[in-house]
């Protein structure tokens, strides 16, 4: 990311790099835009005569003048007798974002080609999320005026905005819960004016120092395909904001590209061309916009890449979001980031060890390395909190006990995120298969943590004809959702019936997954609201392509990736349909409407595709109703065994295309929409490990081949009736 920040951090919070990404959030409001023409979290109003700059309804970008690179917003506007105008800038809200501000003063960095007078500049309030506002005030109440060409900091105590009567009610603004900033006209001077803003933050207005932060060290570069990696080792200053970076074309003329915030270690250049040389320095930042002097220079070079080459990068890439951005203490996922730090993802970190097992055989790590962070993580899976064997959702990577996220009956066991997470476990148990103490501990842990998983108390009673989700210590069986196909949850079945330990009947693989029962007809209608797949089976055609099971047209791509990222579909059939063959019919029909665009979202094409769940895709099913133009990039990535040649035409696309936005230090980003004009700068732990493990499924088998080898699978799948199927078209 590309920030920069304006206020003083806790110095204890940024000797941990985790923890100064969260309090980073806690108090930005805006630092750059992904997007170029306009910023996403915002929203621009006029009343004529007057007049405002609106991009896309929304608030301008300015690349040109900004104070942290490489952009600013732009606020030109005319205020005009009997007009008005509002802008409006929000703060960034979003799945996995519940953060508070902290800090007294809100600051601002505002530029402006010409001299702004008190009463020639606009008006400024707040808004709580809970919708309690505060009076407008001057922007530049507390100084005469904005001086020509030159960034100012701009800074706004809370207690400025105290009305200057009591309200009607005790509703009150709380400065920890800001939503919204809005620039409001002013005086009605009928002259144009034209103001920059940058780094928007909330912090405390301390005394300034003037000492520098050490220069950056051993600063280095790798080029890619069309970008360029920067690596550089971290700097101990404790009040430490940011690095400024600078490239040059010819090692003579350094000009600032962007800046990276202080707890983190690597930037992507997206040059988006292939034999460019570039040569880097970077600086270092602290609170008081104090710049270290400029590093060593390094220099690398773009380089045309083949589809093998192609994989490679893009699959580590993405691994590092599970080896540089997991939980110290943990060694596990976190759900999001930027996000909650310590809100470690259970099921996603069953997919992020299958992630260190790629890493480990393709040599991003060493063996050694694999091991000691496999080690930490099931030593703290030993510890952690688990009901009836199950972990939840959740777990707090500081001591191991469940986070209710979801609310306080999400406080106990998770049936599914834990067998996404056993399933990552067995793989790792196959793996690491040497006469090693680390080695042997590591394969005893798993086995003891494989065995107390309690599957059969999930069944709720003993003669259930379903597996369920949720079981509460303290509200029991209250969610009460049963686990009905077609969806995600298939792997929870298999390993149920596996279990050594705590088996169910295979006999709940098609009375609950694939039931017929009045109860999951009517659990598939609820969700699907169609008849098309009720009964488990579907045998309609889309798009001119059979589709054996599914309900409607399929679902969220990830159904057909979070069960098979071990269990390998390949050559086996049970009653129903070869899932093979069915998971590369959906992964089909979801491109196939992409292509048809029946909702002419801006973008949609042959190899811009992919519908499923993330950050901003409303669903993310193949449905008009049901789709808000939005391309997950792991919904087309995770499909490379079933559709290589389109899968490879999707990543070549997001890659060229829209690299610069979406390509960043842990691969490609969650998604994105053009029809918004929308590039969330996030990466959610549940949809990085699929595109490695699924790509790698694709070149070697390696995982299929690891989970299949465990010696519970073989028998279950026959108890289930799974039998042999070469047919795979």
């Amino acid at each position: 990311m590309r920030t920069r920040l304006l206020f003083i951090m806790l110095i204890f919070l940024l000797t941990q790099p985790l923890s100064a990404q969260t309090e980073y959030d806690h108090h930005v409001v805006f630092d750059n835009s992904l997007t170029d023409s306009s910023y996403y979290f915002s929203r621009g109003h006029v009343v004529a005569p007057s007049a405002l700059e609106i991009g896309e309804g929304k608030f301008p970008v300015e690349g040109q003048k900004y104070f942290s690179p490489p952009n600013a917003l732009r606020l030109k506007w005319r205020s005009q007798t009997g007009g008005d105008w509002r802008m409006t800038l929000n703060v960034a809200n979003r799945y996995g974002r519940r953060f508070e501000f902290s800090g007294n003063t809100l600051f601002l960095r505002c530029y402006s080609e010409t001299e702004l007078s008190r009463d020639e500049s606009p008006l400024i309030g707040l808004q709580d999320s809970n919708g309690a506002g505060t009076p407008d005030i001057k922007l530049l109440k507390f100084i005469d005026k904005l001086p020509a060409r030159q960034w100012t900091q701009i800074k706004l105590p809370f207690v400025a905005f105290a009305p200057i009567f009591n309200w009607t009610d005790d509703i009150k603004f709380n400065s920890r819960q800001l939503a919204r900033i809005f620039f409001v006209q002013g005086l009605d001077d009928g002259q144009e004016h034209t103001l920059y803003i940058d780094d928007v933050c909330v912090g405390d207005d301390l005394p300034n120092d003037n000492q520098a932060p050490p220069t950056p060290a051993d600063l280095s570069a790798k080029g890619y395909d069309s970008h360029i990696d920067l690596t550089w080792r971290s700097n101990p200053k404790a009040d430490l904001f940011s690095y400024k970076i600078y490239r040059s074309w010819d090692d003579q003329n350094y000009s600032p590209l962007g800046t990276q915030k202080g707890a983190l270690t690597r930037f992507v250049d997206f040059i988006g061309a292939q034999g460019k040389k570039a040569f880097y320095k970077i600086s270092a930042m602290d609170a008081h916009d104090n710049e270290s002097a400029l590093s060593n220079a390094a220099s690398a070079s773009t380089l045309k890449l083949n589809d093998e080459e192609l994989l490679t990068m893009v699959q580590e890439a993405c691994f590092r979001y599970y080896w540089e951005a997991a939980h110290p203490n943990a060694g596990m996922a976190i759900e999001i980031l930027p996000g909650d730090e310590n809100l470690v993802a259970v099921g996603s970190s069953g997919f992020g060890i299958m992630v260190l097992v790629v890493a480990v055989e393709r040599g991003f790590i060493t063996r050694t390395q694999g091991v000691e962070r496999m080690l930490k993580i099931v030593r703290y899976l030993k510890s952690a909190d688990r009901f009836h064997g199950a972990w939840p959702h959740f777990l707090d990577g500081r001591t191991g006990k469940t986070i209710a996220y979801f609310g306080k009956y999400d406080d106990g066991g998770d049936l599914v995120e834990t067998a996404f997470l056993v399933q990552g476990l067995l793989v790792a148990r196959q793996y690491f298969s040497r006469n090693t103490n680390d080695e042997r501990e590591l394969r005893d842990t798993i086995t003891e943590l494989w065995k107390t998983v309690e599957w059969d108390w999930y069944r709720k009673e003993l003669t259930s004809d379903f597996l369920y989700w949720h079981w509460s210590p303290n509200h029991a069986w209250h969610i009460s959702h049963p686990l009905v196909g077609w969806n995600e949850t298939m792997i929870v079945y298999l390993l149920a019936i596996a279990s050594p330990t705590h088996s169910v009947p295979a006999s709940l693989y098609h009375t609950g997954w694939a039931g017929q029962s009045d109860l999951a007809v009517r659990y598939r209608q609820g969700w699907g609201r169609t008849t098309h797949g009720d009964h488990y089976t579907n045998s309609n055609t889309y798009f001119g392509i059979k589709l054996d099971v599914g309900v409607g047209t399929g679902g969220d791509l990830f159904f057909t990736h979070f069960s098979f990222m071990g269990f390998d579909p390949r050559n086996k059939k049970d009653r129903y349909t070869n899932y093979f063959q069915n998971n590369r019919n959906l992964a089909l029909i979801n491109r196939a409407y992409c292509i048809a665009n029946p909702n002419k979202r801006l973008g949609f094409g042959e190899n811009c595709w992919g519908l499923s769940a993330g950050v901003n895709s409303g669903g993310g099913k193949p449905n008009p109703r049901e789709e808000n133009g939005t391309i997950n990039c792991m919904a087309s990535l995770a499909s490379f065994p079933y559709t290589p040649q389109e899968s490879m035409a999707a990543l070549k696309h997001f890659y060229h295309e829209h690299g610069n936005k979406l390509w960043g230090i842990y691969g490609f980003l969650d998604g994105f929409n053009l029809t918004e004009n929308w590039f969330e700068n996030v990466n959610m732990a549940l949809n990085q490990a699929p595109i490695v493990v699924m790509i790698e499924n694709y070149r070697t088998g390696l995982i299929w081949k690891m989970f299949m080898a465990n010696e519970e699978i073989g028998p279950m799948l026959e108890r289930v009736g799974f039998e042999e199927d070469g047919d795979l078209d």
